[in-house]
């Protein structure tokens, strides 16, 4: 699989860990950034990983900023994309499972790195069920998201 990773600042240094443990999982690594610790905008980061998910230069991707919130909502905004915080295994796993989640959000400043190991290798393992009640629902979200991104959005 091919997992394209971004962090902030607040989230280099658990993101840059990431690597080496999808890479030892057999997986392929896109790092879109940040490299450093200067202070950098989490939206910027959101975006690119979203766009690699939404044009398939990755299947999944993985932010990670500060609390996680703001990459989560930044992510959302983009077509396609269905991100969620998740700071438990369950949820990493059953995001995919019942909501095809494809973008794994972590908080650096909330969860240590061997939750965020855990949390990721849920994550990766995990697919979508296509069970009917599940596919109904998805679509209902795709739904929501074609009907307010038109040009009224109302």
């Amino acid at each position: 699989m091919r997992i394209a990773l971004g962090a902030d600042h607040a989230g280099v240094e658990l993101k840059d860990k990431m690597v080496h443990w999808l890479e030892e999982l057999g997986h392929e690594v896109v790092d879109l950034g940040t490299h450093g610790h200067a202070p950098v905008d989490y939206p910027d980061f959101s975006e690119a990983v979203a766009l690699a998910v939404r044009k398939r230069e990755a299947d999944r991707g993985v932010l990670v900023c500060g609390s996680g919130v703001g990459a989560c909502v930044a992510a959302n905004k983009i077509p396609g994309i269905r991100a969620g915080i998740c700071h438990d295994t369950y949820s990493a796993h059953q995001g995919v499972e019942h909501d095809d989640m494809n973008v794994l959000v972590l908080g650096g400043r909330i969860i240590g790195p061997e939750l965020a190991k855990e949390l990721v290798r849920a994550f990766v393992a995990a697919e979508f069920s296509g069970h009917e009640r599940h596919r109904r629902r998805l679509d209902k979200v795709i739904a929501l998201e074609q009907r307010f991104s038109g040009p009224q959005g109302d």
